[in-house]
């Protein structure tokens, strides 16, 4: 290896270096080295920025503005309830979260369904009390582990699948014959996958919990002195009317708890986990803003109050407010409803917090006090009109708290299956045929980035999400750091760095077929965790198809391990996209990935050049 090799391998080990032993933000650090390449001349302007146009970075970027029309209109709450259901402790949590993952990674994309459930599983963590760093990285994992067993279950496979149909036509034009297959059948990998599913699966449940950090988001931990009273009513016809508490899931609420029901003009306290919910029924809740905000994204759950529907804009367009009342306010000492709080302001109290006491009465009745912090909903515009207002003291807005367009969720979750089916029919079965007439129109494979594009258009122009929304809700960290790791991946390329490494661990291990096929693995999951999965895949696929025909050694086990070694990278954040998406959201380190990654990495590894030759014989 030349000069230009060596430095960029020192280039790429001081990458990992900051990643694993400080706290830099993964983009940074990755760009920064993407940069050094770029000024030292490694790279050339367009090889440094060809990730940023890269159709995965893009297609991932996409897909946030498609979870987000699921989120924006309560679709993620649906799917959470449904998948994965009241969870009794972290462990059964895990369980509950990896199955059901892992089947529809194999049935999907895995990269797609990541990004749809971060926010549905960042949601049911906090619901109920359980750190969301135990649960992303196996949700990640969970995703991985599922699409390996498919071939459309992640991008990689069907990359090698590509590379192998392309193999074989080579040989065929040249030999009029060849010894490859042209292509493997969906199902194929799936003796491999599944045994290394199952077994990584177990491992998570049983090991994992004991391997992944504990940090408690601020909602769990934090003591605030804003204990909200804030009264909702369960409406008529709504799927918690029947339920119990803790059925509905209003038994463990972070910073929340339920202190009363008022039923009829009844007053039950003391209320138990048994008690089951009735139409009308006025549920008064003592707890911090944040959890005051979740109760607004539970379906069948609205304020109390009938002023909220009596507002000019519609709740699709508010947000919740906070405001301190001062001395000046017209409304102190008065009721809320006697100071006719909502024709003044266009706003309407949906709580109120006094120093950190309960605040008893229906909200109406509250008298108001100078100094009482108020929890509004009303339009944006509130805070830009009283932020200088003598009337109060502060005003701020609650990020993050406009109400779900619950009758927008069948929308939402039929656009998100149509795309999700679009792309598996035609990537995983072929062209679909439509007769029209006399004519018959074929439609070819449609890439998981043009099905994204139009779910998300869909998700805009049917108001599932706002166009502000669809903008805020584009993690730019996450694309920077793949679209950078892709520029990284393409110095390792070009300067035969990788190459050069490749040889020289293949030639050590002889002519045993047996020790090529783990060092094809070894190495393809070392580039893997160093640049990308399809990056890896690519480099590594003409040596796995070399290094059979040296052995005169049946091609597939080596084909399969480039499949299974590229796509389960678990060691490092950047080794799968889908590690790199839960890196933000589970407040997770570099060192995280390391611990819990390389002993699932060895057991994989251990279970793919077993099986492989028992499916495939030399």
């Amino acid at each position: 290896m030349g000069f230009e090799a060596w430095f960029t391998l020192a280039v790429v080990f001081l990458v990992l270096g900051l990643l694993t032993a400080t706290h830099l933000a993964p983009d940074l650090v990755l760009v920064s080295g993407l940069s050094i390449l770029l000024v030292f001349g490694i790279l050339t302007p367009s090889e440094a920025l060809a990730g940023f146009s890269n159709e995965g970075m893009i297609t991932v970027g996409v897909l946030f503005v498609v979870a987000t029309g699921v989120v924006e209109t309560g679709g993620v709450a649906l799917i959470a309830a449904r998948l994965f259901g009241q969870p009794k402790s972290v462990a059964d949590a895990t369980r509950r979260l990896m199955a059901p993952t892992a089947i529809l990674s194999g049935l999907m994309n895995n990269t797609p369904l990541v990004a749809m459930l971060i926010p549905a599983v960042n949601d049911w963590a906090k619901h109920h009390r359980i750190s969301p760093s135990k649960l992303m990285i196996p949700l990640s994992y969970a995703a991985i582990l599922g699409g390996t067993c498919t071939l459309i279950g992640t991008s990689t496979n069907l990359v090698v699948n590509g590379f192998l149909i392309r193999a074989h036509e080579a040989q065929v034009a040249a030999d009029g014959v060849s010894r490859l297959p042209r292509g493997l059948g969906i199902f194929e990998i799936t003796w491999v996958g599944l045994p290394c599913a199952l077994a990584g699966i177990a491992f998570l449940l049983l090991i994992g919990p004991r391997l992944l950090p504990d940090r408690q988001p601020s909602i769990a931990t934090a003591s605030d002195p804003r204990q909200y009273t804030v009264e909702m009513l369960v409406e008529p016809g709504s799927p918690l009317v029947g339920k119990s508490i803790e059925d509905a899931g209003l038994r463990h609420l972070a910073g929340l708890y339920l202190a009363e029901i008022d039923r009829e003009g009844t007053v039950l306290a003391a209320v138990g986990p048994e008690q089951r919910l009735r139409a009308n029924d006025r549920l008064v809740f003592v707890g911090i803003v944040d959890s005051v905000r979740e109760l607004q994204k539970i379906r069948g759950l609205v304020p109390a109050t009938d002023q909220v529907f009596k507002l000019d804009s519609p709740r699709s367009d508010r947000c919740l407010i906070e405001a301190v009342v001062s001395k000046s306010c017209p409304v102190v000492g008065k009721t809320i409803r006697d100071g006719r709080f909502r024709s003044v302001y266009n706003a309407v109290v949906i709580a109120v917090a006094r120093h950190g006491e309960r605040v008893r009465g229906k909200i109406g009745d509250i008298v108001l006090r100078a100094g009482d912090i108020l929890l509004l909903e009303g339009h944006a515009s509130f805070v830009n009109q009283n932020r200088n207002s003598r009337q109060f003291f502060l005003v701020s807005r609650v990020e993050d708290s406009t109400p779900p367009r619950f009758e927008k969720a069948a929308v939402a979750l039929t656009i998100l299956l149509g795309m999700i089916a679009v792309v598996t029919a035609t990537e995983g079965f072929g062209p679909i045929a439509i007769a029209w007439g006399e004519s018959t129109i074929s439609l070819g494979a449609v890439s998981m980035l043009e099905a994204a594009v139009v779910a998300a258009g869909l998700m805009i122009l049917t108001r599932c999400c706002r166009t502000e929304q669809a903008r805020r809700s584009i993690d730019w960290q996450v694309l920077l750091a793949i679209a950078a790791s892709f520029g990284i991946g393409q110095a390792l390329e070009k300067t035969g760095a990788a190459d050069g490494i490749t040889q020289g661990i293949i030639s050590v291990v002889g002519g045993s077929p047996w020790l090529s096929l783990v060092a094809i693995y070894g190495v393809t999951l070392a580039v893997t965790e160093l640049v990308t999965n399809n990056a890896a895949a690519a480099l590594m696929f003409p040596f796995a198809l070399l290094t059979a025909q040296n052995l005169d050694a049946n091609p597939i086990p080596f084909i399969v391990a480039v499949m299974m070694a590229a796509s389960a990278g678990f060691a490092t954040p950047i080794g799968y996209q889908t590690n790199l998406m839960v890196y933000g959201p589970g407040g997770y380190r570099f060192s995280d990935y390391l611990k819990i990654g390389i002993p699932l990495d060895l057991l994989v590894w251990s279970i793919t050049v077993l099986v492989a030759p028992l499916v495939w014989p030399f």
